[in-house]
C-alpha cells in the first residue's frame, strides 16, 4: 500500500511545485512508482511536466465523478504518472461549498489508487481553502517547504493550526512528513539564520537536505522537464536526488538509481 504525501504551504513561491515535480522524478529514478496529483488551479505541475490543454482534469474527478484513472497521464519518466489540472479548478472552491462531505471529495477519489503506487504526491494550492483542506484530508502526511528567506515563518502558524484542526476533526492519521528548506543562498547570512530558526522550531522533522537557490531549477519547468532531464549535474538535481533518498529511508524503502 502506497503513501499519500501532500506538499503544502499557503505562501506562494516557496518551491512547492518544484518539489512535487523533482522529488517525484527522483523517486521514480530510484525505481519507485509515483503519482503526482495536481490540485493547484495554476496547474504548474501539469505544465512543468510538459502537458497543456488537457481534458478531463482533476476538476472533473472531484466535481463530476469522472474516474481518476481517466485523467492519469504517463510522463516522459518511467514510473512517474500525473493527475492533470487546469484553470477550471478555480471554480471548485465555490462549487465544493454546497457539497455534502466537501472536505472528503479528494480522499474518496484517490484512496483506491494507493495500492498502485509507492508514493502519491499531492501538489496543493498556495492557500488554505477547500482544495488544500481536501489535499490534507486525503493525505497520510504533509511535507512543508519553507524558503530560507526573510519572513520564512510568517503565516506558518496558520498552516500548522489547519493541520491540527484536520488531525482533530477529519484525519487523525495525518502527520508531518518533513520540513524542507528551499531557495537557500550560501552567500547570505540570512539563509543560515533562517535555517537555524526552522531547525530550532521543528527539530528532527527538518530534512538534512537543503534545496539551494538554483537557476536551473527555475528554468526547467518552462521546458516541461524535471531538473534531471534539464540539467543532471546542477546543484538542484543533486539536492533532489539526496532528498529522495531521505524520503525513502524514512519510509523503509530502498532503490538503485536508474536515471540519467
Amino acid at each position: 500500500m502506497g503513501k499519500i504525501i501532500t506538499i503544502a504551504n499557503q505562501k506562494g513561491g516557496v518551491g512547492k511545485t518544484t518539489t512535487a515535480i523533482n522529488l517525484g522524478a527522483s523517486l521514480s529514478y530510484y525505481g519507485q512508482d509515483i503519482l503526482i496529483v495536481d490540485v493547484d488551479p495554476q496547474a504548474n505541475a501539469t505544465s512543468g511536466l510538459g502537458f497543456s490543454n488537457v481534458y478531463p482534469t482533476i476538476y472533473d474527478v472531484i466535481l463530476k465523478d469522472v474516474p481518476p484513472e481517466d485523467i492519469i497521464r504517463d510522463t516522459n519518466i518511467e514510473g512517474l504518472r500525473l493527475m492533470v489540472s487546469d484553470i477550471s479548478l478555480v471554480g471548485a472552491e465555490v462549487e465544493l461549498v454546497e457539497r455534502k462531505g466537501r472536505e472528503m471529495q479528494l480522499k474518496r477519489k484517490t484512496m483506491s489508487l494507493k495500492k498502485d503506487y509507492d508514493f502519491i504526491l499531492v501538489d496543493a494550492p498556495p492557500s488554505l481553502g477547500l482544495l488544500t483542506v481536501n489535499a490534507l484530508v486525503a493525505a497520510d502526511s504533509v511535507l512543508i517547504p519553507i524558503q530560507a528567506e526573510f519572513y520564512a515563518m510568517e503565516g506558518l502558524s496558520r498552516l500548522l493550526n489547519t493541520i491540527r484542526s484536520i488531525q482533530r476533526e477529519l484525519n487523525p492519521r495525518l502527520t508531518i512528513e518533513g520540513v524542507l528548506l528551499t531557495m537557500y543562498d550560501t552567500r547570505l547570512n540570512l539563509s543560515a539564520q533562517v535555517t537555524e530558526e526552522v531547525r530550532r522550531y521543528f527539530g528532527d522533522k527538518v530534512y538534512s537536505t537543503i534545496i539551494p537557490r538554483n537557476v536551473r531549477l527555475a528554468e526547467a519547468p518552462s521546458y516541461g522537464k524535471d531538473i534531471f532531464a534539464y540539467n543532471y549535474h546542477s546543484m538542484g538535481a543533486i539536492s533532489y536526488k539526496e532528498l529522495a533518498k531521505e524520503v525513502m529511508e524514512k519510509n523503509g524503502k530502498t532503490g538503485t538509481w536508474q536515471g540519467i
